[in-house]
């Protein structure tokens, strides 16, 4: 297995949380003028073994997209140690004009920079542009104590249980800054309609007690492994406004395949303190009311199995059953007498009856349409050697760039400003040439990206205990 691994990170300046839109409120933004935590993640990797490529994939406010890009790319020279490319505005429209030349419908929306599932979606089209196995997601706020992590990773992936079930996907766990790996949300009298913690608690002790790989019911995005048989044909929901990583594991059940559960495989998320914890509730509530409807209109899908909230027990089953509206807003109420943020949570409640059921109606069907696009596109795309070619060469010019504004170097800044003349449309000043599929001639050569070889583990060793 040759995977790469992607860690998308999010700029935006403090005064709002990415975007008006539903699906661009992130949780934990790093605001410009911060170091934030990649270069923290960063410096946990170099340690661990059979590291190949890192891509981070830079989301930010419009008006600083240049600004976020040079400011990641600085963080990752920081760490020569570790092979990165940095992907922002310029590469993400050199990948939209090749799926033009393509004819690849456009899917603004769908594949980009701005929400959780079009990022994620994003990273699985890099990695299969660039011809990697498998694509293992990381948060910018996570630390790997592991140097085994990425073998971990791999184990299992890719391989038939003995029962002849194919693993294509898999997730691990966190440790929280007390290191468990337990939900801190605890039975309160305002949860007394939303245990999640308890729910969650439930069924992770089982999971730890069981078999190394078992099937999940919960996933965890920042520790999550995609083979390129799944990431091929099954794309995640751009339309839920987070939770992108439990989705994709209902998706894959609706389409047949399924997430497993390693029990070995860890890491820390040291997220920094959310600003606002109503306002995350707040995207729970579309996230929720969005999901209850999507299985709902999927079970009018004759080519899909149907997803029970019965087979989602102890989690997430309770939180996709009916009456879930009433729940919610109970909660919402509720927290806004026994949480400090208040205000936020009664703007949550009020939201139930209106936006969030409304968005859920005009969009649940949506994503099934996308599936019908989304191989197709994965398939003209895979292994591009002129679309590899040039986002490795856009990428290493912003290196050069961050180098020589760093190092005070005019000459060298000059040199660069040079040669982005001559590269590929989406770089500063760049193009690639229409309709031929042929780029204009390289400034830089594009050095080889790294592939690590990694054993996905004999077939014999996986023990699976499928009654669970």
């Amino acid at each position: 297995m040759n995977p790469v691994v992607i860690i998308p990170t999010f700029i935006y300046p403090r005064r709002h949380r990415g975007g008006s839109d539903v699906v661009t409120a992130y949780d934990h933004p790093t605001a410009p003028n911060q170091p934030g935590e990649l270069g923290r993640c960063l410096e946990s990797l170099a340690k661990v073994e059979g590291l190949g490529l890192v891509v981070i994939l830079v989301s930010a406010d419009m008006s600083i997209e240049a600004q976020a890009a040079e400011k990641v790319q600085a963080v990752a020279n920081a760490h020569p140690d570790i092979t990165t490319l940095v992907i922002g505005a310029p590469e993400l429209a050199l990948i939209e004009q090749r799926m033009a030349q393509l004819n690849i419908e456009r899917l603004n929306k769908e594949i980009g920079l701005a929400g959780y599932g079009a990022i994620r979606n994003l990273g699985l089209v890099i990695a299969n542009v660039l011809g990697f196995d498998a694509a293992v997601f990381l948060d910018d706020d996570e630390v790997v104590d592991d140097p085994q992590f990425l073998q971990k990773a791999m184990y299992g992936l890719g391989k038939l249980t003995r029962q002849g079930v194919p693993i294509v996907a898999k997730t691990g766990y966190y440790l929280n800054d007390e290191g468990s790996y337990l939900s801190k949300w605890e039975d309160k009298w305002y949860n007394r309609f939303w245990q999640q913690g308890r729910a969650f608690n439930e069924w992770i002790s089982k999971a730890m007690r069981g078999p190394r790989l078992s099937r999940s019911n919960h996933v965890c995005g920042g520790c999550l492994a995609i083979h390129k048989e799944a990431f091929r044909r099954l794309a995640f929901d751009p339309w839920i406004a987070r939770g992108e990583d439990l989705d994709y594991m209902l998706n894959l059940r609706m389409y047949g395949s399924d997430i497993w559960f390693d029990n070995q495989w860890v890491l820390r998320h040291l997220p920094p303190a959310s600003p606002s914890e109503g306002l995350r509730f707040r995207q729970d509530i579309f996230r929720w009311l969005y999901e209850y409807r999507k299985l709902e209109y999927s079970r009018a899908l004759i080519d899909l199995q149907q997803v029970k909230p019965a087979s989602l027990e102890p989690y997430p089953g309770p939180f996709l059953e009916p009456g879930l509206r009433s729940r919610i807003r109970l909660t919402a109420w509720l927290r806004s007498f026994g949480r400090p943020d208040k205000r936020a949570y009664r703007q949550a409640a009020k939201v139930v009856a209106g936006a969030a059921s409304a968005y859920a109606e005009a969009n649940c069907a949506k994503y099934f349409e996308f599936q019908y696009v989304w191989p197709e596109a994965m398939k003209r795309l895979e292994s591009d050697q002129l679309l590899s070619s040039a986002l490795v060469r856009s990428s290493m010019l912003r290196v050069q760039d961050v180098e020589a504004e760093m190092a005070g170097a005019a000459d060298v800044a000059a040199a660069g400003a040079e040669a982005g003349a001559a590269m590929p449309a989406g770089a500063p000043g760049a193009a690639l040439a229409p309709g031929t599929g042929a780029g204009v001639a390289p400034v830089i050569p594009a050095p080889a990206v790294p592939r690590p070889s990694i054993d996905a583990g004999a077939t014999t060793q996986i023990r699976l205990d499928l009654a669970d």
